[in-house]
């Protein structure tokens, strides 16, 4: 038997229940991973917070994980090739990591880079593959100046560390007083400026005269999208991962792993993704480590606001 927490409706976090439950042998295709790290996101709160077309509860909670290889099905072959018993992995677009074992299709299933814990691959691929879109979806290329929107948050470091591979300058925006976010920008290879007023003279300051060619935004204010459509010349060049409203209204992109051609840009950046942590050029600083029995806590944690880093449930 494993422990797994689930939704049992939609509805907030302290509804959720932490409950043993049976693990499904592997199937043809399939394998099962014993947990040692789950990633801990705010998409796993906002996505059984209310109800959805076509979603069946109750629902296992969690996207990504990081684990060991128990089990491996018939004809069961990984995103990064043969799988066996004992292999180091991670896993992601799956449902249920917040579990102590889980039975995953083998295609979502992927050596774990050996350069981090398995708290770290556990918070790698979802930052890590949105961030990618944002680049992919803006059209960002070498020597151009961008705007992002919560520098320091998940996806903002994500973003930092795959744009400077790509060769692009990032100005990045942490709060006024936040000297650590500001710090963590600058590790990451940006340049901070705070939010709050006279952002864009910030901004335009910070960029020396270059022209600022995109935005990606990951906080979704009033004021993000104010300065970026001030900035930014071309309207596809601005994308947003909040506020799809806004969105539509302004003209500018909208993406969401729950869209069909995010998921799967998304499915096929993980390798890429995963090439750049294996490589060093990708790191995934946590913040907390929480016991798996403490999930809700965890997620309060996260969603409360700016936790400094990623979070880790550890079975």
């Amino acid at each position: 038997m494993a422990m797994r927490w689930t939704a049992p409706a939609p509805g907030p976090i302290e509804d959720w229940r932490f409950d043993e439950a049976e693990v499904a042998p592997p199937g043809p295709g399939e394998v099962t991973v014993r947990i040692r790290a789950a990633g801990v996101n705010p998409a796993d709160a906002k996505h059984v917070a209310t109800a959805r077309p076509g979603a069946a509860y109750p629902m296992p909670i969690g996207y990504e994980l990081s684990g060991e290889v128990t089990a491996v099905g018939p004809d069961a072959v990984g995103g990064s090739g043969a799988l066996a018993v004992g292999d180091e992995v991670v896993a992601f677009r799956v449902q249920g990591a917040y579990a102590t074992e889980l039975t995953v299709p083998a295609r979502d299933v992927f050596a774990k880079p050996a350069k981090l814990t398995h708290p770290e691959a556990a918070n790698l691929l979802l930052a890590g593959t949105t961030a990618a879109e944002m680049i992919q979806v803006t059209r960002v290329g070498k020597g151009e100046t961008v705007l992002l929107h919560a520098a320091s948050g998940a996806v903002g470091v994500s973003l930092l560390q795959q744009a400077r591979e790509l060769g692009v300058r990032v100005i990045g925006t942490v709060g006024p007083d936040a000297e650590l976010s500001a710090e963590r920008v600058r590790r990451y290879g940006g340049i901070p400026v705070a939010y709050g007023d006279g952002l864009r003279e910030r901004v335009e300051a910070a960029a020396e005269g270059a022209p600022v060619a995109a935005a990606w935004d990951a906080v979704g204010t009033d004021e993000a999208f104010e300065v970026s459509l001030a900035l930014v010349a071309e309207r596809d060049r601005i994308v947003t991962i909040v506020d799809p409203e806004r969105a539509k209204t302004e003209g500018v992109l909208w993406i969401a792993g729950s869209r069909p051609e995010s998921a799967r840009f998304r499915d096929i950046a993980r390798a890429r993704v995963l090439e750049l942590a294996a490589s060093g050029a990708l790191e995934v600083p946590i913040a907390r480590t929480y016991p798996l029995a403490d999930a809700v806590a965890a997620v309060r944690f996260v969603m409360d606001g700016h936790p400094g880093g990623k979070v880790a449930l550890l079975p």
